[in-house]
């Protein structure tokens, strides 16, 4: 007798689900970002709301959260309703935000349902054009060397930026002096400015400064090439074992979420970025446009926390 309740509770419980997701969207949607507005994070943002706003039939608004690298954002999201109406566009920043600070008030894998990532992309190491640096390994050695700590630029104090040069570092045995900017930008300027020595910038910014002359690509951080800077060799191929940092952007939303609701976010999104304009502005970034089931980007998720939660440990790096 218990056992056909239970079955007949698990039977209605799945005929709401599905009635939920057949009705699903019936309202606008919002989709959190936790960075401001004009930089490659927000732009793949409002490409995805755009696309998928099409085909759901409703409009999805993008609303900017910035502040303490993504977690703001992300606690929006893991707090909000789990009916799908709220997307998080999370990121690479999202881990490492994790492993970082102390005060983030939410469970950086198990508060939300992944639905799918759009795209990944690499780093490049870049140098002034003058610099005395001309491969990975000249820099190394200076790092290693330690007689003067070569300067580096980054996006801030726990950027994906700081946290790449970092995981360099202690694979290389190296030691590099942190100068933290408040974004990419104001680093590249730094750079360009000579201030810093080196920053691993986003392909985008990369292929732009090395085109014009103005900075030297020394590695990529991804385990393939570029096919935007084919003459840079990877990490590994510049003699750095073992070592790889993909950043990735994708959407999430609330944990407990009925999956046929996730599954038709995640349709809609593989749709949309499939659609040639969408795929085209996404590859422009330097990005390989690549969709992934929600346990993929789950584990994608997990294993960079791990990777980040350790260079933390290492280097000595907390945040409140």
């Amino acid at each position: 007798m218990v056992l056909r309740f239970v079955s007949l509770v698990l039977a209605s419980a799945a005929g709401i689900a599905v009635a939920l997701a057949q009705s699903f969207p019936d309202r606008p949607l919002r989709l959190v970002v936790g960075f401001s507005p004009g930089g490659n994070v927000d732009v793949i943002a409002r490409l995805l709301a755009q696309e998928m706003g099409k085909g759901l039939g409703q409009t999805i608004g993008v609303e900017n959260k910035p502040g303490q690298a993504g977690a703001i954002a992300g606690e929006i999201v893991a707090r909000a309703a789990p009916d799908g109406y709220t997307l998080l566009l999370a990121n690479g920043a999202h881990p490492v935000t994790a492993a970082l600070y102390k005060s983030i008030k939410y469970k950086p894998v198990d508060d939300f349902a992944w639905i799918s990532t759009a795209s990944f992309y690499p780093f490049v190491l870049c140098v002034r054009k003058d610099s005395p640096y001309r491969t990975l390994q000249e820099l190394i050695k200076a790092g290693q060397r330690g007689d003067a700590l070569v300067s580096y630029g980054s996006g801030g104090v726990g950027s994906i930026h700081h946290m790449t040069t970092e995981l360099l570092a202690l694979a290389t045995n190296s030691r590099f002096q942190h100068i933290p900017y408040r974004g990419e930008a104001p680093g590249v300027t730094g750079l360009l400015a000579g201030d810093v020595a080196f920053m691993p910038l986003t392909v985008t910014l990369a292929v732009q400064h090395t085109q014009s002359g103005a900075l030297r690509a020394l590695g990529v951080t991804g385990k393939t090439r570029s096919k935007d800077l084919p003459d840079v060799p990877t990490f590994e191929e510049a003699g750095v074992n073992d070592y790889e940092v993909v950043s990735w952007s994708g959407l999430a939303t609330t944990a407990g979420t009925p999956a046929p609701i996730v599954d038709r976010l995640r349709n809609e999104m593989v749709r949309a970025i499939n659609v040639p304009d969408v795929k085209a502005r996404l590859e422009s970034f330097g990005t390989e446009v690549k969709a992934t089931s929600e346990a993929e980007m789950r584990a994608l998720v997990e294993r960079q926390l791990v990777l980040w939660n350790k260079v933390a440990a290492q280097a000595n790096l907390r945040l409140d």
